[in-house]
């Protein structure tokens, strides 16, 4: 039972920035991933950015060098913070828990990026 509740998503001009959050519920664990995923009109599910336990991340290659996630277990948060945004980064944005037997989802916050 990890409820995740996302927040930052807004409407922004092309070359803005946005920092998106996610916060956790309960007990997060060291072999838990955090992931960012997102979904743009008329496309499927694409992951974007991964933060392990330990710090390591993984991004997708759309959104290298602009993108950066991070998470703070203490505080049983992550964060995404979006630069250079473009029109195609308009989706909405899923926080993900991923653990051995099933992944918890946030209910997802839209990002609008104006050309």
């Amino acid at each position: 039972q990890v409820p995740l509740v996302e927040s930052g998503g807004g409407l922004v001009q092309a070359g803005g920035s946005l920092r998106l959050s996610c916060a956790a519920s309960g007990i997060i664990f060291s072999t838990d991933t955090m992931a960012w995923y997102r979904q743009a009109p008329g496309k499927q599910r694409e992951l974007v950015a991964t933060v392990s336990g330990s710090g390591s991340t993984n991004y997708a290659d759309s959104v290298k060098g602009r993108f950066t996630v991070s998470r703070d277990n203490s505080k049983k948060t992550t964060s995404l913070q979006m630069n250079s945004l473009k029109p195609e980064d308009t989706a909405v944005y899923y926080c993900n828990l991923r653990r051995r037997y099933s992944d918890y989802w946030g209910q997802g916050t839209q990002v609008t990026v104006s050309s």
